[in-house]
């Protein structure tokens, strides 16, 4: 625990049988639970796992407070709710947890029965935690690639400052361009600025870092069976996040890189499928926040904008025909393009504007 609060740490894993020893024995005295989902691994991860479940000491049961039953119309929203989370689990990755001993067991461990992906693991993780009313659960990635000496920092601004969602950020450590690989650098920097418009979180600058922990006001703000089931999680959760109005933090973390690790991220494959769910969730963001649940002018301007923007294509096109085929370029199709350019961008740039100056209250 830290300041009585629950803590758990939710590890990923997929054929990390050379790693995961390491990372659950040097997890640090003041997590509760360590929740360890097997993402259908071929390579005998899951049976280390249970052998280190067996060896790990038993601790006291965790007790979840349930919903007062009695029948008023002014808990009938919790009803709802509650009855909700009972029955979300079938959306989920199908799973079972195993050899749990009644909930008295430190390690916990969950067995996708098929291949979710990283996202679907750690939303299963986060189910657990959410039923199992932890008040601060954590990420750490299953092949050792995140020091266990830093959790307690990521995790306080949760305890203590009701912070809801806590990012490591490897970038701004003095030794990044150095040992960070230099293709994963640009990807990464790439990734995080389409993650700044697309989530509305401005000032995170590591995006792709796994590193995090969550309040349980933020796993109840979201719907977690909907997370990004790949290795966009950390993109879709950021806007999932922001749409709830949850607040976050980034907090500095050293990178870690040759300690064993086998990266299984095709980068040039994961850069443009995470591009295009940005695109989507962008939308998304400005639909359901921006309108629906708290209408504010940003979503005129950059709809406006959208709109002036495919007014201009077809001016566009026939200013580079006449380019192309050197006939002389009348002045009003010019100008029409130019105005609307120009207004496009005025536009855009008022919305972006408004979207930073909006989201400040949620940086932390």
């Amino acid at each position: 625990m830290l300041d009585n609060k629950l803590i758990a740490v939710v590890v990923p894993c997929y054929n990390e049988v050379t790693q995961i020893e390491n990372v659950i024995r040097t997890m640090p005295e003041f997590v509760d639970r360590i929740i360890a989902v097997n993402d259908k691994s071929s390579d005998g991860t899951l049976d280390l796992l249970l052998k280190l479940q067996k060896e790990m000491e038993t601790v006291d049961p965790i007790y979840t407070s349930k919903i007062d039953k009695s029948s008023t119309v002014y808990n009938y929203a919790e009803e709802v709710v509650y009855e909700m989370d009972q029955k979300e689990k079938k959306y989920f990755t199908s799973s079972e947890t195993l050899c749990d001993y009644q909930n008295s067991k430190r390690l916990v461990v969950i067995n996708h029965l098929k291949n979710g992906g990283v996202g679907a693991a750690i939303a299963s993780g986060y189910k657990w935690c959410k039923d199992h009313q932890i008040d601060c659960t954590s990420v750490m990635a299953g092949d050792g690639q995140m020091d266990p000496a830093e959790l307690k920092s990521i995790c306080l601004p949760v305890i203590d400052e009701n912070v809801d969602y806590v990012k490591g950020n490897r970038l701004i450590h003095r030794s990044a361009w150095l040992v960070v690989p230099k293709i994963r650098y640009i990807g990464n920097s790439v990734l995080s600025i389409l993650t700044k418009v697309a989530s509305g979180y401005w000032h995170i600058s590591d995006t792709q870092t796994g590193y995090t922990a969550i309040s349980l006001k933020a796993l109840r703000a979201i719907r977690l069976h909907k997370i990004y089931k790949s290795y966009g999680m950390p993109n879709d959760i950021l806007v999932k996040l922001n749409i709830a109005f949850c607040s976050i933090r980034e907090v500095e973390i050293k990178p870690v890189y040759n300690v064993g690790e086998q990266s299984k991220m095709k980068i040039f494959k994961v850069i443009p499928r995470v591009s295009f769910l940005l695109i989507k969730s962008f939308f998304k963001r400005l639909w359901i926040k921006y309108l629906f649940r708290d209408f504010h002018p940003l979503f005129l301007l950059y709809n406006f904008s959208f709109l002036l923007t495919l007014m201009s294509i077809p001016f566009f096109i026939k200013i580079m025909k006449y380019i192309i085929w050197g006939r002389p370029l009348a002045d009003a199709t010019l100008i029409v393009f130019m105005f609307l350019f120009i207004a496009a961008f005025q536009s855009f740039g008022f919305g972006m504007w408004m979207d930073i100056m909006d989201n400040e209250r949620l940086q932390k």
